[in-house]
């Protein structure tokens, strides 16, 4: 059922949009949420005349009571697009960026807001790029864009040029890759999204996390280069392995925490309510 997609999300701060919609605004309007006392003048609305703050202020004139409507917000997705991203199973880390494409649109789209996506590789992705709208086959278009793409065959990381297009906007961004680049490039992108709220999305397949567990000679292939390289597993290697997936997640950790963000692991499939749970949380 759709209803199973969609998922909860709230932004840290106040919307500077001025469209009504279903989050916390800094815009002056027909809203519930009283910030302060207003000439009439100023405010010729007397359905909000306040006689007592008038009486109480001895100004010889009447204030009205001002209120801070709901606005909307636009989201962004940036997905990394990259060779890595091709490979997982049952699902691609692709697949699983896919399912949250959708999912954010339907979620945008249920309560007013607006939803595009930005795609990188070694490079911007200029044939992945949706603009924001408020459109309900939004989430199914760039679904089915994302699950039939190919990676550049260049090697690199575009994060930066695709973040630089957002750079000085305030929405909501998330963020979806499996970061197996050097995190210099992660964080410049953040301080370049530091006006926005940056949901980071790391999806991990489980092939990568865990190691073989018997002994022997295995092939592995860089998913990025395609270069293969025999390694010969044992107990020792499985320890090094499992010591750098922790090291690679306490890096990414600090990384986004120096940036007040607090990453979303995604294990081999995406669910919906998990990410709301995330969002209800971080809730002041």
């Amino acid at each position: 059922m759709m209803d199973d997609i969609g998922f909860i999300y709230r932004i840290p701060g106040r919307s500077g949009a001025h469209r009504p919609g279903a989050h916390q605004a800094s815009t002056n309007g027909a809203g519930n949420a009283f910030h302060s006392h207003a000439r009439l003048f100023d405010h010729p609305d007397p359905r909000r005349l306040d006689v007592r703050a008038s009486l109480r202020a001895g100004r010889g004139e009447w204030l009205v009571r001002a209120y801070r409507q709901r606005a909307t917000v636009s989201i962004r997705l940036v997905v990394d697009v990259s060779a890595s991203m091709h490979v997982g199973a049952p699902l691609r880390k692709l697949d699983i960026a896919a399912r949250f494409a959708e999912s954010a649109a339907y979620s945008a789209f249920g309560v007013g807001d607006t939803v595009g996506m930005l795609a990188f590789d070694a490079a911007h992705r200029e044939d992945l790029y949706f603009p924001a709208i408020h459109s309900r086959g939004a989430g199914q278009a760039m679904r089915s864009a994302l699950a039939a793409c190919r990676p550049g065959r260049e090697a690199g990381c575009g994060l930066v040029e695709t973040a630089r297009q957002l750079a000085g906007r305030r929405e909501l961004v998330f963020l979806v890759s499996d970061f197996h680049w050097p995190l210099a490039a992660t964080a410049e992108a953040m301080n370049m999204l530091s006006h926005a709220w940056v949901v980071p999305l790391v999806v991990w397949d489980q092939a990568e996390m865990a190691p073989p567990p018997v002994d022997g000679l295995v092939t592995l292939r860089d998913a990025e280069t395609g270069s293969a390289t025999p390694v010969w597993v044992n107990a020792r290697l499985r320890q090094r392995w499992t010591a750098q997936i922790a090291s690679r997640r306490h890096a990414l950790d600090q990384l986004f925490g120096a940036c007040s963000l607090l990453p979303v692991y995604l294990h081999g499939g995406y669910d919906a309510q998990a990410l709301s749970r995330y969002f209800l949380e971080l809730a002041p």
